[in-house]
């Protein structure tokens, strides 16, 4: 399934299911077809999902699996996970201006 996130002076966030799912888990809200971030929670909800981002880089820094083999570094690539912060930043990026411009998010399917 498909998610759509608005605010009125922002561009919309296109988000598919499981990642939509994991960013609502991380904030500790339910995920509905459809819903609202009201003005005053969309501080909390940055806050949650910067704190989920920030424990998710250490313990990618931290995990043996991320340290660069001699076959990697010899052949000059690196290995590229998939962040939580590269998946979510367009999304916190949408909160971040819905705040700044005093404007609720909405969503639906």
């Amino acid at each position: 399934m498909l998610y759509k996130f608005q605010c009125k002076k922002a561009a919309d966030v296109l988000m598919l299911e499981d990642l939509t799912s994991k960013i609502f888990a991380i904030i500790g809200r339910p995920l509905e077809p459809r819903g609202i971030f009201l003005l005053e929670q969309l501080p909390i909800a940055i806050a949650k999902l910067e704190a989920a981002i920030a424990e998710d880089l250490e313990r990618k820094k931290n995990s043996p699996e991320n340290t660069p083999s001699e076959s990697s570094e010899e052949s000059g690539h690196s290995i590229n996970h998939d962040r939580l912060g590269q998946r979510a930043y367009p999304f916190i990026n949408l909160l971040k201006e819905a705040l700044l411009k005093k404007e609720m998010v909405s969503w639906g399917v």
